[in-house]
């Protein structure tokens, strides 16, 4: 699902780094990396959640990597990725989903053959200034 390669070859718009903290929502039409902490919710093309990351809000994207604790809904059109370390409490959407041993999921899942939210989420993209 989530390779090394498409993570490398990935066009990173927005890293908010170890020891940080932001309050607010983050929208960007890239992929965003976080390993601080974010109080809101993130919309981006692709979202990485860190180890050491904490999101409290809701996250919307095509795909997303989470290695950290999220706490809210996450929509992933394409595919979710929860890591052996990655917590996620809230709902999920995804069209893929895959979780490690050792990953905690506490929620509810909608899975879909067909891409969820992929048209909600390229105009979520689309309506985010640059």
């Amino acid at each position: 699902m989530f390779g090394k390669k498409e993570i490398e070859s990935a066009h990173m718009e927005t890293v908010i780094g170890a020891g940080s903290r932001f309050q607010g929502n983050i929208r960007s039409k890239g992929f965003v990396r976080i390993d601080g902490t974010v109080e809101g919710g993130v919309s981006a093309e692709g979202v990485i959640v860190g180890e050491k990351a904490h999101i409290t809000g809701d996250i919307v994207a095509k795909s997303v990597f989470v290695a950290g604790r999220v706490t809210g809904n996450v929509t992933a059109a394409n595919a979710l990725e929860l890591q052996p370390k990655g917590q996620i409490t809230g709902d999920v959407r995804a069209a893929q989903l895959s979780i490690a041993e050792g990953a905690l999921f506490e929620g509810n899942c909608v899975m879909s053959a067909e891409k969820i939210g992929a048209v909600e989420i390229q105009t979520a993209l689309e309506n985010t200034p640059a």
